[in-house]
């Protein structure tokens, strides 16, 4: 094995999870990527699953679990989950709706921070759980930048279009209404990294009765907001890493 640490079971479970970073995998393909026999793949992902450093998607395949975000995060190495709280709690308060951050995994997106609403009717997405990329307006975010060629194939069975997405593109953020879920609305924005990739997206969610079936219109410029703030805290830490590097 490549850069062996001299500890084989240590070694063994980074190869997992190495693999899972590409996205979803059922046992064979672990097996596939790893190499590793299939018992031992399965011992290990289910020993990693114990710890939350790998979970389980709604198909049953194995994804990267929100421990890994967490420790980051704790770590203060991911400055994105680091800055997230604060922007996703000012944005709950100021819509008085629950919001999100999700960024995308393979065809999945997943929720890596969340600020709940605290009373009320509302829509709950807790940290790690895996939604869909077909529908919702943080799976329009997250796919409208794309490529054309995985654009494309995002689109493949999707509940938005093109024509959605390039309007998505234009005004800058994204909303749905009962697209993942009846009577669910929301609205989303583009968090961009300093190169000016999409790296995630952040969103506030809640029932139409209360957002309406134009959430846009009442929330977008606050989202786009929240999303830009948390670029400008990417843009400002890769300034001073520039600094630090080249002193």
């Amino acid at each position: 094995m490549d850069n062996s640490s001299g500890v084989g079971v240590l070694d063994k479970a980074a190869v997992v999870l190495s693999a899972l970073e590409a996205g979803p995998s059922t046992l064979a393909q672990l097996v596939t990527a790893t190499g590793l026999a299939r018992p031992t793949a399965h011992r290990l992902a289910v020993a990693l699953e114990h710890h939350r450093l790998v979970t389980r998607d709604l198909q049953g395949r194995f994804v990267l679990g929100p421990r890994l975000g967490e420790l980051a995060a704790a770590a203060g190495e991911d400055r994105l989950l680091a800055a997230a709280g604060p922007v996703l709690g000012a944005l709950r308060d100021h819509t008085n709706e629950s919001a999100q951050l999700f960024r995308r995994q393979g065809e999945y997106r997943v929720c890596v921070s969340a600020a709940e609403r605290p009373v009320g009717l509302r829509d709950s997405i807790p940290i790690g759980a895996t939604l869909s990329m077909r529908a919702g307006s943080a799976a329009q975010i997250l796919l409208a930048w794309e490529e054309p060629d995985r654009l494309h194939r995002g689109l493949q069975g999707a509940a938005f279009t093109a024509t959605a997405l390039s309007g998505v593109r234009r005004r800058g953020w994204a909303q749905s209404v009962g697209e993942r879920e009846p009577g669910v609305a929301s609205v989303s924005a583009p968090v961009r990294s300093p190169s000016g990739r999409v790296i995630a997206a952040v969103s506030i969610s809640g029932p139409i009765e209360r957002l309406s079936r134009q959430p846009g219109r009442l929330h977008a410029a606050t989202v786009m907001a929240g999303a830009n703030k948390l670029s400008e805290v990417l843009a400002r830490h890769a300034a001073q890493q520039e600094v630090q590097n080249n002193a």
